[in-house]
Order: structure tokens, then sequence, then C-alpha cells
């Protein structure tokens, strides 16, 4: 769709006024489209929609509900109940009929305004770019409905202040998903730091800042992150490698705010937003008393899980098409059917970086335009340990790498036509052994 692209809403309700009040709070760029819940046309696709439960005014009445069904089964449509009905039986059913949000009458402009923003930005993160607020050049690839779950939490976090938290293994786009997330406020300053990379010392330098002469080596006054980020937003990648006592100076700041640089005592305030993504789960390492557990709650005012790439190999296609057409090479490569199927095969320890690197791989050194699963066997050979070890993080610890490396053997192993028996002596451990290591890592046996 065009830059210029109006989006479509609908809007199905008895009550004139209310479809007036809509209108009013409409952005130039959304066309709204009143109808009878009789003149639909199940052909005519509509962006959003906006449908009340009770349209003939009686609240023991949900006619609306049979009218969300029918729109929710459009591709990706966006549908909105309303409702001055505010039991949470109603609401619930609500989004069972298939409304993915709900809005209580009387209708609040800032409310209506904010959802209409929110299903916008979803829209921007699917592709589609309306009036002077097309997305940049990242994005966020696959259709699968983990992926689609992911570009809603993005489209929601639309002008939400809370820190965030993204969970996900390492090569998942954990810094993918924080810059969407700042798109819907790229005027305003984007400050990324990979905390394992700060040494002891300097990590309330680079965070704060210092004053000149403050320690050796201080000859300039340095402006900190915090500083840097304020107004907008600041990524601590990595955030499970702070230390306890940066921890702790950490959450201080995210209670009020404020900070001092080091060697100073004026105390500053700026007002920043923090997205902070780990690679590890932060309740187990609060269990091994490894990370503050008030902290984890305060990082985590919105949480977002990437699933790893295993798990949502309805997306490898999308990916691969986009990697290779991104490479600058003379003789473009396009990825055959058994090619494709091979790499779906595969358990991908390094997740979309990995990919990425093996579509780099292939679109350099396989010999004809289309690549073939034989091509593809030879790259996880040659580039994909590389990669694969490229991602290793040490601070994960040996027990947590050797556990890692212990569920991909199994993995690779349950692709075996085998029975319990066979596998058990293939992998050379007993069946109950076999039984637990499956269970531990929470996998299935073939039946």
């Amino acid at each position: 769709m065009s830059k210029n692209t109006k989006l479509r809403l609908l809007v199905i309700d008895d009550d004139p006024l209310v479809v007036d009040t809509i209108s009013l709070c409409l952005p130039d760029h959304w066309d709204l489209v009143a109808r009878d819940r009789n003149q639909l046309n199940k052909d005519e696709f509509f962006h959003a929609a906006l449908v009340d439960v009770h349209l003939t005014g009686d609240l023991n009445k949900t006619e609306g509900f049979d009218v969300m069904k029918g729109l929710s089964k459009q591709s990706f449509s966006e549908v909105v109940a309303m409702s001055g009905d505010l039991r949470r039986d109603t609401m619930e059913s609500a989004l069972r009929a298939g409304a993915s949000r709900f809005l209580a009458k009387p209708l609040s402009a800032d409310e209506l305004e904010l959802i209409l923003e929110k299903i916008e930005t979803l829209w921007s993160l699917r592709g589609v770019s309306v009036s002077d607020k097309s997305v940049d050049e990242t994005k966020w690839i696959g259709q699968s409905k983990e992926s689609d779950g992911i570009r809603r939490f993005i489209a929601n976090m639309k002008n939400e202040k809370a820190p965030i938290l993204i969970e996900g293994e390492s090569g998942t786009g954990k810094e993918v998903v924080a810059q969407l997330i700042h798109q819907s406020h790229r005027e305003r300053p984007f400050v990324a730091i990979n905390v394992a990379t700060l040494s002891e010392n300097l990590f309330e330098s680079e965070l704060f800042g210092h004053v000149k002469g403050s320690f050796t080596g201080a000859i300039h006054n340095k402006v900190g992150l915090v500083e840097r980020a304020h107004g907008g937003d600041l990524f601590l990648d990595e955030i499970e490698a702070l230390s306890l006592s940066h921890q702790a100076k950490l959450l201080r700041f995210l209670e009020s705010g404020e900070f001092q640089k080091v060697g100073s005592t004026e105390t500053q305030f700026v007002s920043v937003r923090i997205i902070a993504a780990t690679n590890e789960k932060l309740e187990e390492l609060v269990s091994k008393e490894k990370f503050r557990e008030d902290l984890m709650y305060r990082l985590s005012g919105h949480k977002l899980t990437i699933p790893p790439l295993r798990d949502r190999k309805e997306d490898i296609k999308e990916l691969c098409q986009n990697f290779l057409a991104n490479r600058d090479v003379l003789m473009k490569k396009t990825m055959g059917e058994d090619a494709l199927n091979a790499l779906e095969g595969y358990s991908w320890p390094g997740n979309v970086r990995q990919l990425k690197r093996i579509c780099e791989h292939l679109s350099l050194m396989a010999p004809l335009p289309i690549i073939r699963s034989e091509d593809v066997a030879r790259s996880l050979v040659h580039g994909g340990s590389q990669s694969a070890t490229e991602v290793i993080s040490l601070e994960k610890g040996l027990q947590k790498l050797l556990e890692d490396y212990e569920r991909r053997v199994i993995i690779e192993a349950l692709k075996l036509d085998l029975d319990v028996d066979e596998l058990a002596k293939k992998l050379k451990i007993s069946r109950s052994s076999l039984y637990k290591k499956v269970k531990d890592h929470n996998l299935e046996l073939k039946k």
C-alpha cells in the first residue's frame, strides 16, 4: 500500500451521536464508514471496526457479538467492542466474540484516539504506511501467530511510560523489538547499551556521567547515558549482567528519575523510559540471589517474551526472502522448496541471527541461482558451527550452556523415526533417563 493509503474504519452503532463523536475524533488519514449490521458486505475490508454490543439499546440483548464474530474472520481485522455495560462477563464475552479491545461508553475522545493510534501502529508494523508516520527500515518479519502477538505488544506500548522488559534467547531479535517500540517516539532520543560490556568501575560514569577531576583520567565533564536519553528511551541489553551493587543504583534511579554524576553533589532529574532485555529468566536469577527481586518487578512494568526461532518456524520463509533480497551480490538467489524444508527442519540454536548468517553464506557460496537442500546442508556444516559459536553467552555459565546443548541434542534425536527403546540406545542412556530429560526440557516423545 502506498504512503498516502487511507485507513478505513467501520462503525456499527444504533446511536447517531456516537457515530458523530467518533467522526470528530478521527485523524485525516482515517475514513469513517457507518453501517447498519444488515448492510455488511463480507467481501468489503476495513482496517478496524468499532461495534456496539447492544445494537438495539436493550442491555439484555447482545446482537453486536454476532457482528464481531463475522468481522474477526477477516484477515488482520481489528475489532473494538463498545458498550456502557461494564460487567466483567460482558467484556470477556466481547473478547471471545473476536474483539481485541473494549471501549467503555460514554466514549472518551482521549481513549478513542489512543486506541486508533495503537491500531495504526499495528498496521504500520504489518507493512502499511500511512500519511507521514511510515516506519523506517527496522521491521519485524514473519506472519506466524507468535509474530503477530509481538506486533500487537509493540503497538500497545505506544505512549506507555512504564519500563518494558524483553526476554528471549540470544539472537531472537530483542533489540529490533526495542527499536520498533521506540519508533512511535522517533523524534525523541534512543540510546542503547549492552550492560555486559560495561566494566565494574565505569558503570556509574557511563550511566550517570562524571565531572572533571572526579577520578584519575576524568579530564572532562561527561554526559551519561540517562542524560543523553532524556525525554526518550534507554535500552539496556543483557540486564542480567549487572552486579548486585549496580542493580541497587539502577533501582534508585528508576524509582525517582534522579541521579548524581560521579564526583558531583548536585542532583539532576531526567524523564527516561527504560527498555531492558535479558537472555535469561530473571525469576530464576532472583531465586539464585543473583538478581534483585524489587528491580525485576520495577523493570517488568510491561513484559514480552520472544519465542525462539525453533518455536515459530512459519517465519523462516519470509526471513530468508528478506535476508536474500538485502544481499548486494551480482547473482540474486532464490530459496528452493527443498532448501526451505531443510532450514525448517533445523533447530536454530543461534535463532534469527544465525539464520541471517546462513543466508549470507548461501547467497555467496551456492553455485546456482536457486538454493538447494544440499547447499543448506553444506552451509550448516561450514557456516552453522561458526554462527552457533558466535552467539554463546558465557554469562549464562557452563551449567546453563550444557543444558542448552543437551536440549538441542534431544530435539535433533526426537526427529529420528525411532521408538523409545531405540532412541535411548542411540543416545546411550537408559529409558528412564530419556523420559526424565524429555520432561526436564519440556519436550514430547512421539507416540
